[in-house]
């Protein structure tokens, strides 16, 4: 019986939130999955360029890990999907989310690694070694302030307006009980009238407007 009550905000079972967070989950895979099938696609034709004879001893085994990490993170990208069809209509969608979603936040470190080696694989051959360097530490640097440090600023912010919403509500409950007096002596009124409403509610008859032209002096010459 658990299974079917409401238990969030949205007035949701455990069961639809479990749904609703694995299909966001494929959302967001379905992002990141894109920019590993293009970055993995590069690698694996790089290896049969030209210009592949003539990398460095560093070279390669920046390739070589790089490309390692890229298969890694298509790995831990899609194993949510080989999990969810495993457990299957076993009723255990709620430990899919949770596995899924840790192997999501794993393949996004992996993926961190893979598009800062490769970028410092590309700006190594075409513009040296010290400017790969410079481009693979910034892309890392730019990778963990907005996949790292971004989500956590936001969750602060988020926490912070949460905190300060219960103290925003308070004059809620005390409006509406000084509403309630009024509302309450109009209701015994209308009870003690015998249902009718009450006489200050009542709408008097407006009084009859005079014509001038009748009361008034005559303006004939």
């Amino acid at each position: 019986m658990a299974d079917h009550r409401p238990c969030t905000a949205r007035g949701e079972t455990p069961l639809q939130r479990a749904d609703r967070n694995f299909g966001e989950l494929l959302q967001e895979l379905r992002v990141t999955q894109t920019g590993v099938q293009i970055l993995f696609a590069f690698l694996l034709s790089l290896a049969f360029t030209p210009r592949f004879p003539d990398l460095d001893t560093v070279q390669r085994a920046t390739y070589v890990t790089t490309l390692l990490l890229a298969v890694l993170a298509a790995i831990l990208f899609t194993a949510p999907a080989a999990l969810h069809r495993s457990l299957f209509q076993q009723g255990a969608k709620a430990h899919i989310v949770r596995v899924s979603s840790r192997l999501a936040s794993a393949g996004m470190g992996v993926l961190v690694f893979a598009f800062t080696g490769a970028v410092l694989l590309v700006v190594d051959v075409t513009a040296g070694r010290a400017g790969g360097l410079a481009a693979g530490a910034t892309t890392l640097l730019l990778c963990l302030g907005l996949w790292g440090l971004l989500p956590r600023l936001v969750r602060r912010r988020t926490a912070g307006r949460t905190s300060e919403e219960p103290a925003g509500d308070a004059a809620g409950p005390r409006a509406d009980a000084a509403a309630e007096p009024l509302g309450g002596a109009y209701a015994g009124a209308g009870r003690a009238s015998g249902g009718s409403r009450p006489a200050a509610a009542r709408r008097l008859p407006e009084p009859r407007r005079r014509n001038p032209a009748r009361t008034g002096p005559s303006t004939r010459r």
